[in-house]
């Protein structure tokens, strides 16, 4: 798909960068949403990892993408992780809304995982999630020249489209990897009204980290995700974090061709994470945005108490393992 931007309209160059940001000629509907801090978010698109977490987990984020360009991607996303009392069941629950120049996306899905025990240390977790996508697409926020694409002469095309996704979460005391599909339903939104511009495709997730204990009161992560979709660039993102005191976090990020991120956080108690991060465009969009932010939210319940407190009970009988809050 070929357009003409008026190069006096803001929002015409908005519609620009959304054709190059999907990566392709066609918008790719089911390309999700980009986020820096992925490792503090697995649960948005990986339903295995939803049964994993040590106890009840609500999670937040909002991203705004390349401020200061009209137009430009915004995603807010709500979700809940939820392990059964067995350890082995998990639910989960999402919703996304996804927006960049005239698209407009509401993701809502349910996820149920289900966990073995591979080793001692070792678990790996099956996960499906089921849902749907709202799609809005609405041209009145362009101003662009029509090259023959009938699609374009209405105003607003709303469809709704069902999806079903799958994942593998396998973890260790410090060390995760996973791999997952958010949706393999990729005729379900390729119809007449909407097949001139929408184009559905798998898109594969794989993900992984792992936690070196350097001191007492300080912990190392690297970690990596890479999004793969036919048609379009693979996404690789690395990342190193550092967990100081159990209270503080710091890193950077890097996103291949695309950006250098610096992430940070703080454990406000217990229960509650609160993280923020800001990318700096490294392409040829660092020449017209100032930059992007984007900050993440987690409310635990029921989280386990500090390592520490083993050695208070050696000696008993049956002293009890009580793992410190997992880095992931």
């Amino acid at each position: 798909m070929n357009f003409n931007i008026k190069k006096q309209s803001y929002k015409g160059v908005i519609f620009a960068l959304f054709v190059s940001f999907v990566g392709a000629t066609t918008i790719q509907a089911q390309k999700e949403p980009q986020y820096t801090q992925y490792m503090y978010n697995i649960g948005g698109f990986n339903p295995a990892y939803v049964g994993t977490v040590e106890g009840p987990e609500i999670s937040a984020a909002y991203r705004a993408q390349w401020i200061d360009i009209d137009g430009a991607p915004r995603t807010i996303r709500l979700g809940l992780n939820f392990p059964m009392l067995n350890k082995k069941n998990g639910l989960g629950f999402n919703i996304v809304n996804d927006q960049i120049g005239p698209l407009t996306q509401t993701y809502i899905d349910l996820a149920y995982s289900f966990q073995v025990k591979v080793t001692d240390e070792t678990k790996l977790s099956f996960g499906i999630d089921a849902g749907g996508s709202f799609l809005n697409l609405d041209f009145a926020k362009g101003t662009f020249e029509n090259p023959g694409e009938p699609i374009l002469d209405r105003e607003t095309v709303s469809k709704f489209y069902p999806t079903v996704g799958a994942g593998l979460f396998m973890y260790g005391n410090q060390w995760y990897i996973g791999a997952s599909a958010p949706n393999f339903l990729t005729d379900g939104i390729y119809n007449e009204d909407v097949a001139t511009i929408v184009e559905d495709k798998i898109q594969f997730n794989f993900i992984g980290g792992y936690v070196f204990n350097l001191s007492d009161g300080l912990k190392f992560k690297p970690a990596f995700l890479i999004n793969s979709l036919k048609g379009a660039p693979v996404n690789i993102n690395v990342s190193a974090n550092f967990l100081i005191k159990e209270a503080f976090t710091a890193g950077v990020s890097y996103r291949v061709d695309s950006a250098f991120s610096g992430l940070a956080g703080f454990q406000v108690s217990k229960n509650m994470y609160i993280g923020y991060s800001y990318d700096y465009s490294t392409n040829l969009l660092g020449e017209y945005n100032g930059g992007s932010h984007e900050v993440i939210f987690k409310f635990s319940l029921g989280r386990s108490k500090k390592r520490g407190n083993v050695e208070k009970q050696i000696g008993k009988e049956k002293p009890k393992q009580i793992d410190t809050p997992r880095f992931f």
